[in-house]
Formats: structure tokens, sequence, C-alpha cells
């Protein structure tokens, strides 16, 4: 009898572990824009095509003016009639996470595109900041199927500077 539960204890964590690779990711648009052209400035903000199933992001965008006091807005939306709120919709203190990482939700997020983009140092943020070839999102959580959006906006100073929305369609395929 014990030998059915151990089998049952590996055969789980297996089939979780299965389950969260199985999701397909792509991103099918991206927008960005300033609304203060004289702090930042976007020189490209779009995605490439490399095939039918995979994209990848290139944001290349100059901070004009040193960034000290930066905050994050992030929002998750799910499609549904509309883009409506999904699980996320918090803002935070940029430069505090930057250096201490005490939010769960942003660190997730955090860790996928930290190998790919020039963010990943502390404030201030000054000139040329980039995000290239953007492809490979791996979710360490099971999401169901749908069209989603990621809206980030950029708040220096109390106001807000520019914002990055990203879409993106996620196909659960369990076979």
């Amino acid at each position: 009898m014990s030998s059915r539960f151990i089998l049952l204890g590996l055969f789980v964590p297996l089939a979780f572990l299965l389950y969260t690779q199985s999701t397909f990711v792509k991103m099918t648009n991206v927008v960005c824009h300033s609304y203060n052209k004289s702090w930042a400035v976007f020189h490209y903000c779009r995605l490439k095509a490399y095939s039918r199933n995979k994209t990848s992001l290139n944001i290349n965008a100059t901070f004009l003016h040193p960034a000290r006091n930066v905050s994050l807005g992030f929002a998750l939306l799910k499609r549904a009639n509309g883009y409506k709120p999904f699980l996320y919709n918090i803002t935070i203190d940029a430069c505090l996470f930057l250096r201490k990482r005490h939010n769960p939700v942003i660190k997730m997020f955090y860790n996928v595109i930290m190998d790919v983009s020039t963010l990943n140092h502390s404030c201030p943020y000054v000139g040329l900041q980039v995000v290239s070839d953007f492809h490979k999102i791996s979710l360490p959580l099971p999401v169901p199927s749908g069209d989603y959006l990621v809206c980030l906006d950029f708040i220096f100073d109390g106001r807000t500077q520019f914002f990055v929305n990203i879409y993106a369609r996620l196909v659960e395929d369990l076979l």
C-alpha cells in the first residue's frame, strides 16, 4: 500500500511540472508611448517574427534625465468582451524593489526579463535602456488560456512618463 502512495507522490509533482511547461506563449503586439518626450524617447518598440509561433520583443529607449524616484504600475488584464482586470493591479516603488526584491508578483515577472534587459541595476536610470530579443517566456504558475495584456506604467517623480503595453496569447496544450 505504501508503494502506491510513493508512486502517487512522485507522479503529482511530475504532472505539475509537465503541466506548467505545456503553456505556449506568443506575444502578438506591443505598444510604447512617451507622454513626456523631454524625459523619455523611444527609438523603437516592436516585435520581430522569427516564425509562425515565435516572436521576440525589442525595445530601445533613452532616458534624457536621471530618474531617481521611479514607480511602476503593473496590471494584468484578460480579454473577455474587452480587456478586464485579471489577478494583478499593483503599483510599487521600483527603486526599492531593485534593492530588496520584496514583491513576489513583480519578482516573478522581473525574473523573466532580467537576462535580456539593461534594467537590472538600481536607480538612477539615465541614458539608453534596452530590452532585446526577449522571446522565451516561462511561467512558474499555470495560467488559463486566452488573450492577455500586460500594462506597465512608468512613473517618475509622481507623474506617469510613459507606458508599455504587451499583448500576448497563452494556449494550454495538455497533449
